[in-house]
């Protein structure tokens, strides 16, 4: 995703800090301390610095461009079978939205445990990028609760059209994180990254294989649900509505947030708030350390994940071949496709002239 710019001057101290994120909260005050988690790194709202050099230089965003970008990922997300997390690596915030999420993760985790609480939970607050996150946030909760409603109704009136359109867009995303691999500095592509991705792939594939089930939306159901779903934010591929559907909770939680049903979004988004805390600090650790063996696991999820946007499916989502509406659903699908393509060119351009 598109970081913010980079401070060249920090980055032959950062290469050598091997400091644990305690330790880095209680040297905090000393000069010698370059944690890439330190304040002393240059990792502010403006300038931050990702622990991966082997990441390339990405662009700075706009509020207004982070209201937009926010108001792309709540659209999708309401849609089965498009992850929020595609349309984040393609208008360039995935990695800023990893790491923001990852300090709030850390905050929360020091204002209990401590040490240093107090200091510790400003220390890793002040690291969120929240002139990103807070318009995202802001373009994704307006257009979940102006757009679940009519997007639900689309996608139930013209399934195969809808479906035909977003595999194209999906498909065009597939070259974020597949550019990503490629670009990695860690030496050429082998053999066990793409077994990596092959076999993401096929478990992705038969995830999204299995058939919509029909549950009471208790409490029990809505939790674990909603932390499971929560995923889809955060790997791009799957869909938190497509897993939603598969729970039995997709319609009652689209009429929950149309009626503003305040119970059962409270439940739902403490779920979400579980699922984060347990996500996002394995998946930043991977990008950190592992970096293109992610970006190939990524590329394989969103392949794999293509399953659910075939247009043609029986309620079972047993696969079926091509019906009469070929030449419309071709037409829908080459569109979105080169929707995506354009963004995916632009965000690349523009993060190179940056980095220039």
């Amino acid at each position: 995703m598109a970081d913010v710019a980079r401070c060249p001057h920090l980055a032959a101290r950062l290469s050598t800090s091997s400091f644990t994120e305690e330790s880095t909260i209680a040297a905090e005050s000393s000069p010698s301390s370059t944690s890439p988690d330190s304040p002393t790194s240059g990792a502010t709202a403006e300038g931050m610095l990702h622990e991966n050099p082997s990441e390339p230089e990405t662009r700075r965003t706009s509020v207004p461009g982070n209201l937009v970008r926010g108001a792309l990922i709540g659209a999708v997300e309401t849609v089965p079978g498009v992850s929020g997390g595609t349309v984040a690596l393609v208008v360039g915030i995935y990695r800023q939205l990893i790491d923001s999420a990852s300090h709030v993760v850390s905050a929360g985790k020091t204002l209990i445990t401590g040490p240093d609480r107090r200091a510790g939970f400003i220390h890793h607050l002040r690291l969120v990028e929240w002139k990103m996150i807070i318009p995202v946030m802001i373009g994704m909760v307006i257009t979940v609760f102006t757009v679940a409603g009519p997007m639900s109704a689309a996608v139930e009136t013209y399934p195969v059209l809808t479906r035909g359109a977003f595999f194209g867009m999906v498909l065009a995303s597939i070259a974020v994180p597949l550019r990503m691999a490629l670009q990695d500095r860690e030496g050429p592509i082998r053999l066990r990254h793409i077994l990596a991705g092959v076999l993401a792939a096929a478990v992705v594939f038969w995830l999204v294989s299995l058939p919509p089930t029909a549950v009471e939306p208790s409490w029990y159901v809505i939790l674990p649900a909603a932390a499971i779903a929560v995923s889809a934010l955060l790997l791009p591929g799957l869909s938190g509505s497509f897993l939603l559907l598969t729970f039995g909770l997709y319609e009652p939680t689209l009429r929950a947030a149309s009626e503003f049903d305040l119970a059962y979004l409270s439940v739902f988004a403490l779920g979400l708030a579980l699922g984060l805390i347990l996500i996002v600090k394995g998946l930043k650790w991977l990008l950190d350390n592992h970096h293109r063996v992610t970006m190939v696991v990524l590329t394989g999820v969103m392949v794999g994940a293509l399953r659910t946007l075939w247009p043609w499916q029986d309620e079972g989502r047993g696969l079926q071949g091509p019906g009469e509406d070929l030449g419309l659903v071709l037409a829908l699908g080459a569109a979105g496709f080169v929707v995506v393509l354009i963004l995916v060119l632009l965000d690349y351009r523009m993060s190179q002239r940056q980095a220039r």
